[in-house]
């Protein structure tokens, strides 16, 4: 199946800085966003991309392209009030019948056998996400303090989460709820089940300036794992 991705690059970032978002935050001197595009046209040149962009910096993102004569094919959508309103946006410009992936646009250290899985995986059952275990000891928080929890239960939930097109569509036709934490919680609230499958551990979403400084870290690393580069 032909296949589409939507890069959500609509957030504002202000817990990370109040000027830029941080998608356009640079990793070994290019921005996030622009390493997230490059990722998936190299998964597929053939592949449909379009980024969420927040309105007021539509152009500055025309004028970074210009600036690193970045010339990947892709289309730009207005960003919207919350991660839910930005997918919504850009699904009109989907090509009817692709198989769509949503990925945030801060998760530049994506393995390729991990966007293998989630197409794989969506094509056979209609939509699926990476998901990895928990290494960390974890407390649930109640009203008398906290409480010792069992990690094996939990997942840590990634992207790109890819869905067959006629369920996004119709799961995107519900109104807003504040329980949409992510795709798979707008499917999965429309009825659909969704298919977990193994994420990389490296694929982690940069929301601090810490983060950000960890993904310059280990860039080489995941450069010799990832995939992409060899």
């Amino acid at each position: 199946m032909q296949k589409t991705v939507i890069i959500v690059a609509g957030g504002q970032g202000m817990r990370f800085n109040p000027e830029i978002p941080k998608q356009f935050f640079y990793i070994r001197e290019r921005p996030l966003l622009m390493h997230i595009i490059d990722l998936f046209h190299y998964y597929n040149r053939d592949i449909q991309i379009i980024a969420g962009i927040p309105k007021n910096f539509l152009s500055h993102w025309e004028s970074i392209c210009e600036q690193f004569h970045f010339d990947v094919p892709h289309k730009l959508s207005p960003g919207g009030k919350t991660r839910f309103h930005t997918v919504k946006n850009a699904l009109p410009m989907v090509t009817p019948g692709n198989l769509v992936a949503i990925h945030d646009a801060v998760r530049p250290l994506l393995y390729r056998n991990t966007i293998d899985a989630c197409f794989e995986a969506a094509e056979k059952n209609g939509a699926a996400l990476p998901c990895v275990e928990i290494s960390d000891s974890i407390r649930e928080m109640t009203s008398g303090g906290s409480r010792r929890v069992n990690r094996d239960s939990f997942r840590l939930v990634q992207t790109p989460q890819v869905f067959q097109y006629d369920i996004l569509m119709k799961a995107y036709k519900q109104e807003y709820s504040g329980d949409f934490t992510d795709d798979t919680s707008v499917v999965e609230m429309a009825g659909f089940p969704v298919t977990m499958v193994k994420g990389n551990p490296e694929n982690i979403k940069i929301t601090t300036p810490d983060d950000l400084v960890y993904a310059e870290a280990i860039f080489d690393s995941y450069k010799k794992n990832s995939g992409f580069f060899s």
